[in-house]
């Protein structure tokens, strides 16, 4: 890791951080999991009240870090975690709005692969579309685990979008015809990192609102939808 840590964003020392790191975009639904969920738990980082935790569930150890809005804030933290921490694999646990008629409320999504409207892949200078995909092994277990738990999911092609307040609609129209599932704004950031660092990660979603639908959860609907994803996670530790 050499002499990089702490990074401007990241207070952690050598070692603070384990090896699996769970990260929701919200700072304090990392706090929420840490409290939840694991024992022997320390706070490796505030910086920018971007908090990270440290602990144990169920005798493995885990980190569950906030990863901020948009693909430019996850793209700082996985990067870090991934070269200059350690890191083997960043779980992604986020909320997402559904564009496809076969997803509904609650329903947990898998990120198979990321489309995006971001230029992010611009960087590595390819000779053409690079697909930002999951890793096959944690996919394939979280999928394990859901059906386990009898926890509807969905995998397929999620959207990570730069745009939240879009000044065009027929976007969503566009990507909804190609068969992607639902919108959100990390993981194909996330997904390239990984690749390039040639490490793993994967992206779980739960749908809180629908865009075609006008549905959308309660606070107290998303608290406990989100349980559900945030052990389809836990599982993969």
């Amino acid at each position: 890791m050499g002499g990089m840590t702490p990074t401007p964003h990241n207070a952690a020392k050598e070692g603070e951080i384990a090896e699996t790191v769970l990260m929701p975009g919200d700072p304090l639904r990392a706090k929420f999991i840490a409290e939840q969920y694991l024992t022997e738990v320390t706070c490796f980082n505030q910086v920018r009240n971007m908090l990270g935790f440290t602990g144990n569930y169920r005798g493995k150890r885990v980190s569950v870090m906030g990863g901020g809005m948009g693909m430019p804030s996850i793209g700082i933290y996985s990067y870090e975690l991934y070269h200059f921490y350690g890191v083997e694999s960043i779980i992604r646990i986020g909320s997402a709005g559904g564009l496809s008629d076969a997803v509904r409320l609650r329903d947990v999504v898998a990120g198979v692969a990321a489309s995006t409207n971001s230029s992010y892949a611009a960087q590595y200078k390819l000779p053409g579309t690079f697909a930002p995909s999951a890793d096959f092994s944690l996919l394939e277990r979280a999928v394990a685990a859901a059906r386990e738990k009898n926890i509807p999911i969905r995998p397929g092609n999620i959207l990570s979008s730069d745009i939240f307040y879009t000044d065009d609609a027929s976007d969503n129209d566009a990507w909804k015809k190609m068969g992607v599932l639902c919108v959100e704004m990390e993981a194909a950031a996330l997904y390239m990192n990984a690749a390039r660092a040639g490490k793993k990660a994967l992206c779980l979603l739960t749908i809180s609102d629908h865009l075609y639908t006008g549905e959308s959860l309660s606070a107290q609907e998303r608290q406990t939808s989100f349980r559900d994803m945030m052990e389809i996670a836990l599982s993969l530790v």
